[in-house]
C-alpha cells in the first residue's frame, strides 16, 4: 500500500493540447504491468482541450466544479462533480471547464499494447464551446463572483490594486490588514484561512475577502506558487498597512 498526500497540484498542460490554463497531475502511471493511465486534470474557467480521440476510449470522472463536453456531431453538454463520462474508442470529442467555474476530473485511459497514442485535432473555437456559431455567443457576460457585506459602514476614498506573487511552498504568515482586502487568484494555488475558520484552497478564478482587522492564519502558496490581485479599500489619507503579530 502507498498513500500519496493531496491535493494534486500538477504541471501546466501543453499549450498545443489546450485552450486556456489547465494542469495535469499523474495518479497512476502505465508501468509495472499496469495498462491504464489515470491523470487528475484541473481546468481554469473557460479552458478546454482541443478536439481529440483515444484509440481505446476514455472515462472522465468529475471530482470538482462544473464543465462541458461534446462528441463530434453531438450537442455541448454540461457535466458536474459526481458525473462520469464514457468516451468510445476512436470518438472525436473535447472537454473543459464551464465559462465561469473551474473543473477537475480524473481521466482514465487504457493504454494500447501496440503503442498507438491519442490523436489531437483542431482547437475548439468560442462558437463550438458555447454550443453555437461565434455570432450567437453573447458579446458581454456578467457574473457576480462575490457580494460581500462589510461589518460596518466605511468611507472609501480610493482603491489600491496590487499584483502579488508568493513563491512555491512559501507562506505569507499570520497577518492583519488595517482595511478590507479583496482578491482574485490569477495563477497557481494557495491555502487560505482566517484564524478560527476552516481552510480553503484557492485556485485560478477564485475570489477571497480578508476582513479589516481579521487575523489571517494562512495564505500559503502550494507547489506551483500563486499570483493574485489584491484590492485594498482605503480612506482619505490612509495607506495600506499589514501587521505580522509575533514577529
Amino acid at each position: 500500500m502507498q498513500i500519496s498526500q493531496g491535493p494534486l497540484d500538477g504541471v501546466p498542460a501543453p499549450a498545443e493540447w489546450f485552450t486556456g490554463d489547465a494542469w495535469i497531475a499523474p495518479v497512476v502511471e502505465p508501468e509495472g504491468g499496469a495498462r491504464t493511465q489515470v491523470d487528475s486534470v484541473r481546468f481554469a474557467p473557460g479552458s478546454r482541450t482541443v478536439w481529440h480521440r483515444h484509440p481505446l476510449g476514455q472515462v472522465l470522472v468529475v471530482t470538482e466544479g462544473a464543465g462541458r463536453v461534446q462528441r463530434r456531431g453531438g450537442p455541448v453538454e454540461t457535466i458536474r462533480a459526481g458525473d462520469t463520462v464514457h468516451i468510445a474508442p476512436g470518438e472525436w470529442h473535447w472537454h473543459g471547464a464551464a465559462p465561469d467555474r473551474p473543473m477537475t476530473h480524473l481521466a482514465i485511459e487504457p493504454v494500447p499494447d501496440d503503442g498507438s497514442s491519442t490523436e489531437a485535432g483542431e482547437p475548439v473555437g468560442d462558437g463550438e464551446y458555447h454550443g453555437g456559431r461565434v455570432e450567437d455567443v453573447q458579446a458581454v457576460t456578467r457574473t457576480v463572483l462575490l457580494d460581500q457585506v462589510l461589518p460596518a459602514p466605511r468611507s472609501t476614498q480610493r482603491v489600491e490594486v496590487r499584483r502579488i506573487t508568493i513563491a512555491p511552498r512559501r507562506a505569507a504568515g499570520l497577518h492583519v490588514h488595517n482595511g478590507p482586502v479583496f482578491g482574485s487568484i490569477e495563477t497557481g494555488t494557495a491555502v487560505y484561512q482566517i484564524e478560527g475558520e476552516a481552510a480553503a484552497v484557492l485556485r485560478p478564478g477564485d475570489v477571497f475577502y480578508e476582513p479589516e482587522g481579521a487575523r489571517i492564519a494562512r495564505f500559503d502558496a502550494e507547489e506551483d506558487g500563486v499570483t493574485f490581485l489584491g484590492y485594498f479599500l482605503l480612506g482619505d489619507g490612509e495607506a495600506a498597512e499589514i501587521e505580522f503579530p509575533g514577529r
